[in-house]
């Protein structure tokens, strides 16, 4: 039988479903704008942190917004 700690975690199993699925898509979207924007300190904070995707919204909307990834179209490089 099971108590402590072990008890209350499962008794609360859907609230943990929740915040999982709630959580996990805002730091995938979070953590690939980091990367490709090159923020390494961005993406170390977003990957260590755990908010309930409070900074992942704050960075997507508020910090990665003022940025561009810079990419060079290969096809126009040919025609050149």
């Amino acid at each position: 039988m099971m108590s402590g700690p072990f008890m209350e975690i499962s008794g609360n199993i859907g609230v943990i479903l929740l915040i999982i699925i709630w959580t996990l898509p805002w730091k995938g979207v979070a953590l690939w704008k980091a990367a490709r924007l090159g923020h390494k300190k961005w993406f170390i904070a977003l990957l260590v942190i755990s908010s309930l995707a409070l900074l992942e919204i704050y960075y997507i909307f508020f910090v990665a917004r003022g940025y561009q990834v810079e990419t060079e179209n290969s096809f126009e490089s040919e025609e050149k």
